[in-house]
């Protein structure tokens, strides 16, 4: 296989050659080159050690970049190329920097110590392409691998783990299964990173064309949700989902009423996307739209699943970004009794989980850890969940869990995650059931429910049941399968706000921060 060299490094390799000098462009250059890219920094490796590179071109030409690591940039015709001696490498104690290295004669033994296998590969024009891990198949398969083992590549530079998602990004790859196992596992080694190293890897993946692939293929390494990258995803796919649900249902458009959409709360490109998308086709197909709490959405989820239900009634809404008592006295009126001083209940599970190396989203994987975990092993508590108050707060909480972990490893010990887990979970769900049936007992009200996505939870449902069953209150909780977000309780939710009048124009708008209770606005009647 012949490639094109940058005239520059091709001069510079026939130099070294001609010095006696084994020499190859390398990484980068050789990637892009077999890609058909434009490769815009040509790397060189050879077996000329930094002293002897400096002789041959001189030192007013070299630039003595890294002479411990072998590093040495040269210029020439204007143009600079990194040129680095054959080495290998020990161990990362600073999580950058190899402690130490070694030069060697072989290329092979220099393409062993390096990220990935696309990143691998040497040429030069003599002896062709020097492809010794399978870099160029893994080009043509579309596979982003690491060299050799996965989680050494990873533990010698945890930046490794966000340079291989912008590769995947930026060259519409994926990962392959053993190098994406490793890089989950060693996620939580990111915090260890600079931030502006950090920033410099994710500018260039969130910038890559295939960025919402990758980040909703991968998003759990990443351990959270870029907005803006999600706001792009439902562009893409929102015409289709309503295409599907529609099919799905047996119906045409023709065949709809009315068009409810969430506009608030929550991300506010994500509301944008799903309004505008209203908006237009209601305008098209000359159709009433409505815009929806999506708070009241989760409350509407459990007249979904028991059609006798009617205000006024309690409700606990617990989820990822929301935790609040209310007193329901309409189908869209509420009254705010009690609120989160801090974390919603979902957030400190997710936090809690993260801290726990859990995958994200954290809530499910915690629940699933403590089912073998003894709940009374840590004592949790936060004095404000003390007071008399409806508020509650969770940050100590989470807070006493992160120190438990930090304490032990500080003294090199061990802690058993299923007994933290479990005691983590028994202290939120205990908080919420109590600070919930004593907005009962205060408002003199007989019937409770339960609702958003923390509604999913087993202890908290059946806690919850349980003691509400006690002092003789009816409890209601929605179908699992309406407990996380879902457009059957935004449809439940706008046929209610439809039968009492309400309608929206063209000038409805997303409310990123719209409070529990609140009707969007404008509206009329």
């Amino acid at each position: 296989m012949k490639l094109t060299l940058d005239p520059g490094a091709a001069a510079l390799l026939d130099a070294l050659h001609a010095a006696g000098y084994a020499a190859y462009a390398v990484g980068g250059c050789v990637r892009d080159s077999l890609l058909g890219r434009t490769a815009h920094d040509w790397d060189l490796c050879t077996s000329a050690l930094p002293q002897q590179v400096m002789e041959l071109f001189g030192t007013e030409q070299c630039i003595p970049t890294g002479l411990q690591h072998g590093t040495v940039t040269i210029k020439y015709g204007g143009q600079l190329y990194e040129t680095t001696t054959f080495r290998t490498e020990g161990s990362y104690t600073d999580g950058r920097h190899p402690d130490e290295v070694q030069f060697v004669p072989d290329v092979r033994e220099d393409l062993a110590r390096r990220d990935f296998t696309i990143n691998a590969m040497a040429y030069n024009a003599a002896e062709g392409l020097v492809d010794p891990f399978g870099g160029q198949a893994d080009l043509q398969n579309g596979l982003l691998r690491a060299v050799g083992e996965p989680q050494q590549r990873f533990t010698e530079d945890a930046l490794r783990i966000l340079r291989a998602l912008r590769f995947t990004a930026k060259l519409g790859f994926t990962l392959e299964p053993a190098t994406a196992a490793a890089a989950l596992a060693a996620r939580d080694t990111l915090r260890t990173v600079s931030a502006e190293r950090l920033y410099a890897e994710l500018d260039g993946l969130l910038l890559a064309p295939g960025a919402g692939k990758t980040l909703a293929q991968y998003g759990e390494i990443l351990g959270g949700v870029v907005p803006e990258i999600a706001s792009r995803s439902h562009v893409e796919r929102i015409g289709g989902v309503v295409r599907a649900a529609l099919g799905g249902a047996g119906i045409e458009i023709r065949d709809v009423d009315a068009i409810a959409v969430t506009c608030g709360p929550g991300l506010v490109g994500a509301l944008l996307v799903g309004v505008s998308y209203a908006k237009g086709l209601a305008l098209a197909m000359g159709l009433p739209v409505v815009g929806v709490n999506h708070i009241s959405g989760h409350v509407a989820a459990n007249y979904l699943s028991y059609h006798g239900l009617e205000p006024p009634f309690i409700c606990l809404i617990a989820s990822g970004g929301h935790s609040h008592i209310v007193r329901v006295s309409g189908y869209g009126d509420f009254e705010l009794l009690g609120r989160t001083r801090d974390d919603a209940a979902g957030e400190a599970f997710d936090k809690v989980a993260r801290s726990l190396g859990l995958p994200y989203p954290g809530g499910p994987e915690l629940e699933k850890l403590a089912k073998t975990g003894d709940p009374c092993a840590y004592k949790l508590h936060a004095g404000f969940n003390a007071k008399p108050t409806l508020d509650f707060s969770f940050s100590g909480i989470k807070t006493a869990v992160v120190n438990i972990l930090h304490n032990a490893s500080q003294r090199g010990e061990s802690v058993n995650s299923a007994d933290l887990a479990a005691s983590f979970q028994r202290a939120v769900v205990d908080t919420l059931v109590d600070k919930t049936l004593l907005a009962c007992e205060r408002y003199g009200e007989t019937r409770v429910a339960l609702a958003g996505g923390v509604s999913a939870n087993a202890l908290l449902r059946d806690s919850l049941a349980r003691r509400a069953a006690a002092r003789g209150f009816e409890f209601y909780r929605p179908d699992m399968r309406y407990c996380t977000d879902n457009a059957a309780m935004i449809g439940c939710a706008g046929y209610y706000m439809l039968m009492a009048g309400h309608r929206h124009g063209l000038d409805l708008n997303a409310e990123p921060s719209l409070a529990p209770g609140d009707t969007p606005v404008p509206c009329g009647g």
